[in-house]
């Protein structure tokens, strides 16, 4: 876009943040790296706006204060009460910060799967997944699991033949052992909120039906 004069900035908010709480620029310094180098940084959240502080709390949450964040939900003094709980505001998102101070969203903290005592981002083996060409959409989520509490399954939409052997290998070549797939599902395509969002908590719906508590 730079014929029109356009510079694209990436911004990282909720409703609650009033919307903002991050941004990340092009930097002039990063046209010098390496295309998948540049990727990496324009792919995190950015640096705190003005006025706003963003930690990391000892579960891996990324929380805020700053005058823009929600007093309270109306009528709504338990959510409140979770929302604000240590007097900042927990965004719900899992993340980190580099060492430049720059804020990446790793996954919603419900999407993470704990299996074994190790946490999977679902976004990292949905990823792993879409990067081969016979993949069209994929859904990562946590289901029971006796021996690990949760176990990783994808759910996923192809644009051609493939089968769940092969995605399997190629996931072995992306991303660690235990944050491959143990489950492949195929299916036609995966329910969506009218944003175009995926409805997870659809998808966990059978798995999780009649027991008392998800593990994580």
């Amino acid at each position: 876009m730079t014929e029109l004069g356009w510079e694209f900035c990436q911004l990282y908010g909720l409703t609650e943040t009033s919307p903002l709480l991050t941004f990340n620029r092009q930097r002039a310094e990063w046209d010098t790296l390496s295309a998948p180098a540049r990727a990496r940084k324009l792919g995190r959240a950015g640096v705190p706006s003005l006025g706003t502080r963003v930690d990391i709390s000892a579960e891996g949450e990324v929380v805020a204060s700053s005058n823009s964040v929600l007093k309270g939900y109306w009528n709504q003094p338990n959510a409140t009460e979770v929302a604000l709980a240590d007097g900042v505001f927990h965004t719900g998102d899992g993340g980190y910060v580099d060492d430049e101070g720059y804020l990446t969203i790793s996954d919603r903290k419900k999407n993470v799967i704990v299996s074994g005592g190790e946490n999977v981002s679902s976004i990292e083996v949905e990823d792993a997944l879409m990067s081969h060409p016979a993949v069209k959409e994929a859904a990562v989520i946590g289901v029971p699991d006796d021996r690990w509490g949760e176990t990783v399954l994808a759910l996923v939409v192809v644009q051609s033949d493939v089968s769940s052997e092969t995605l399997v290998a190629h996931c072995r070549e992306l991303i660690a052992g235990y944050k491959v797939p143990r489950i492949i599902e195929f299916v036609r395509e995966l329910p969506r909120t009218s944003t175009g969002k995926i409805q997870k908590f659809v998808l966990r719906e059978p798995y999780w039906a009649g027991l008392e508590r998800q593990v994580h």
